[in-house]
């Protein structure tokens, strides 16, 4: 046999197997592993907004001030209805993130089980949903629901 034969004999990939030698894989490893994934703070925001108006006594979100300057913006044709991010602000991180939500909570329920029913929901549903370790979330009560007050959302005239 010539030289060039026996070279090409041991670098075939049979000849790998039998020496116990794994061929290289290409790519870099597992498939998941490759590149990295950003998530937006609006993103989690919306997460954030939705599993906090699911708890029951939460009445709105957000200050009086931006309740009604949003409540005039929902009245504008060609505007998307309630927004979700009102009263709510997240800081995302690559792997962690902290929220600051802002409050109305129905008259006569407990504030302090409100708020933890709201930091419950809100965890569990961003760390779901996106993977990412929640450090904090605030959350200020900046107004109470009473029974006689009229939303400042009044309906429509129009039927």
């Amino acid at each position: 046999m010539t030289d060039m034969t026996e070279r090409n004999r041991t670098d075939s990939p049979d000849s790998e197997k039998e020496a116990g030698r794994k061929p290289t894989k290409r790519g870099g490893g597992d498939p998941a592993s490759r590149g990295r994934t950003t998530i937006a703070d609006g993103v989690v925001e919306k997460i954030a907004g939705l599993a906090a108006r699911d708890v029951v006594g939460v009445h709105a979100m957000g200050s009086g001030m931006s309740r009604t300057i949003g409540a005039m913006r929902d009245r504008v044709p060609g505007t998307s209805s309630k927004s979700v991010t009102r009263g709510v602000k997240a800081e995302v991180g690559e792997v962690q993130t902290a929220l600051d939500l802002e409050i109305v909570v129905d008259y006569g329920v407990s504030i302090a089980d409100v708020a933890r029913d709201v930091r419950e929901n809100v965890v569990a549903a961003v760390e779901r949903m996106t993977g990412l370790e929640v450090v904090e979330v605030n959350v200020a009560v900046s107004d109470v629901k009473l029974p006689e007050e009229e939303d400042e959302e009044p309906e429509s005239r129009l039927q």
